[in-house]
């Protein structure tokens, strides 16, 4: 499969780990398998592989043993892609039909649930309790943080510090997590495991603010989802948070994005508002000051191939159009 360019030089880790999704996913029920599949073969950029496997590089020549973790990372990602698809009633990712578009919830729920069992194995193949207790937390905040967005859907009274522990939880913590254990596994000195950790929680929070942004901007077909998503579940994102303060017909506007019949049929108007109220520019504003802050990590760590690549992908996410 073609790969984020930037893990060009992990390309090859990056197949390995790709088959080694598939033979996870082995099991004797066919329609749990074909399941599971769909999910791989729709791709992704796989991200959160990729900073793990960067990381680790920075450290060892030989990938190997990083492949087990990289494989991990993306089988919890998968699984909370499959179970965010039930609750959002979301019909394409990827361009493709999700798995609840095709099987239904119920089938959703239970893959989910197997690829995240799946993951559970997988990482004990290190025999390492702090690696396990690294992503025990980590999946834990991350149902928090879904089941945070989910309670504060259409709630118009939400602050800028309600928005940002959200993402962290979301986004920024899985990203964060694959660049910590990269480096853990790989022996790397705790002060730059702890650099690494921060600039995958900084690249994660600048990462979900632009994907805040595509989501009312973007062009459909290069995002592979439709736009507006978020408005029509009544999800209240930065450049929302903005126009809900600073638009002139601001009690309008909360009293729109507070009911959810108006959000689903008026989402084309209120993201024009959103436009208006300068939403986008200050969103990415402040996702600029966070590929900052990543930046900043960076410095701390040795002058290999790999930082310039981290580097280089800080600031392609303020860029990026999908």
């Amino acid at each position: 499969m073609s790969h984020f360019s930037f893990f060009n030089p992990i390309s090859n880790e990056l197949d390995v780990v790709e088959q080694k999704l598939f033979e996870n996913i082995n099991t004797s029920l066919a329609l749990l398998d074909e399941a599971s599949a769909h999910l791989i073969k729709a791709g992704g950029k796989r991200i959160r592989p990729g900073f793990a496997l960067l990381a680790a590089r920075m450290y060892m020549t030989s990938l190997e043993r990083a492949i087990p973790l990289a494989v991990t990372l993306e089988l919890i990602h998968m699984a909370s892609l499959v179970h965010d698809d039930v609750i959002d009633n979301s019909e394409t990712r990827r361009g493709a039909d999700t798995v609840k578009k095709r099987w239904g919830n119920r089938m959703s729920i239970y893959a989910g649930d197997y690829i995240l069992a799946r993951s559970l194995a997988v990482v004990n193949e290190y025999n390492r309790p702090d690696v396990v207790d690294v992503l025990a937390d980590a999946s834990m905040r991350i149902c928090e943080g879904e089941i945070k967005q989910m309670l504060s859907c259409y709630d118009v009274e939400q602050g800028l510090k309600d928005y940002l522990r959200r993402i962290q939880c979301k986004t920024a913590l899985l990203i964060s997590v694959s660049c910590q254990l990269g480096a853990m596994i790989s022996a790397a000195p705790p002060q730059e495991i702890e650099a690494l950790k921060k600039y995958g929680y900084y690249v994660g929070m600048t990462f979900q603010i632009t994907d805040d942004i595509l989501d009312l901007v973007a062009d459909e077909k290069t995002l592979g989802k439709p736009t507006g998503n978020d408005i029509r579940q009544g999800i209240i994102t930065l450049p929302v948070i903005y126009a809900l303060r600073f638009l002139p017909d601001r009690y309008k506007f909360k009293t729109m994005l507070s009911q959810p019949d108006i959000c689903r049929s008026e989402t084309a108007n209120i993201i024009n508002m959103v436009v208006e109220s300068g939403g986008i520019e200050y969103a990415y504003e402040v996702s600029r000051k966070y590929a900052y802050l990543a930046q900043q990590q960076l410095l701390l760590l040795p002058d290999k191939p790999e930082k310039q690549i981290l580097s280089d992908i800080a600031d392609f996410i303020l860029i990026r159009n999908f």
